[in-house]
């Protein structure tokens, strides 16, 4: 595979850390460009804009890629199903998101519509790359059940009040990074954002209430280091 920083006079260390901090945390372009000179790395926000754009989808799929073929080798226990308006120039979108029992943001899917054939779509596209679970937990919105019926997945549809927490809980990185953005303007770049920040925040979310401080800081380092290899 060609080398994809061949063409570009920054290292690719730097390249990553600009990627990294854009989609990771709530910063707008200029923000990221302050940071930056701080540490004596002077680019523009344009420069942010263009590399994030270039390189973001890059390294999701290379993400994407190890953690699919991870998880399609272990049991599916149990997925939760969501969507989240997303208002764009005025007009309402919805972004559909999977979500499986440990928080890991399985798919991101960007529709006009909430109808049966978005939901299918979405439902498709996320278990021809990770299989079938056990059990999958939705809204009451009858898409879903007109979707579930047409794959014969229908026995296995959940519903309740309070069961789809982990969904509703999971869009919040997604919210803030949102508001940050100043909103979008074009589903095109709500779809490809999503995408790439659903694969970043999996990488680096490792779930420190649920560890000790020693074990957390083994798996931020472990995953830092596999980002500083990424493309490599």
């Amino acid at each position: 595979m060609a080398n994809p920083f061949r063409c570009f006079n920054s290292s690719p260390e730097v390249i990553r850390l600009v990627v990294m901090m854009y989609v990771k945390y709530p910063l707008s372009l200029r923000n990221v460009e302050d940071l930056l000179f701080e540490r004596g790395i002077d680019i523009s926000y344009e420069t942010v804009r263009y590399w994030w754009n270039r390189f973001g989808p890059m390294f999701a799929a290379e993400i994407r890629k190890k953690r699919s073929a991870h998880m399609r080798a272990v049991t599916q226990w149990r997925w939760h199903l969501d969507k989240v308006y997303v208002k764009i120039n005025g007009e309402m979108h919805y972004l559909w998101r999977a979500v499986d029992h440990e928080g890991e943001v399985l798919e991101s899917y960007v529709t006009k519509t909430r109808d049966k054939a978005a939901a299918l779509k979405f439902i498709k596209a996320a278990m021809k790359r990770y299989g079938r679970p056990k059990a999958i937990v939705t809204d009451r919105l009858r898409s879903y059940g007109a979707a579930m019926k047409e794959i014969g997945n229908a026995d296995r549809q959940e519903c309740g009040r309070w069961l789809n927490n982990r969904a509703e809980n999971s869009h919040q990185p997604f919210r803030r990074r949102e508001r940050a953005m100043l909103r979008f303007r074009r589903m095109k770049t709500l779809q490809k954002f999503s995408s790439v920040h659903a694969s970043v925040h999996n990488h680096f979310n490792k779930e420190r209430h649920l560890t000790n401080r020693q074990t957390f800081k083994d798996q931020r380092s472990a995953a830092l280091a596999e980002w500083q290899t990424l493309m490599a």
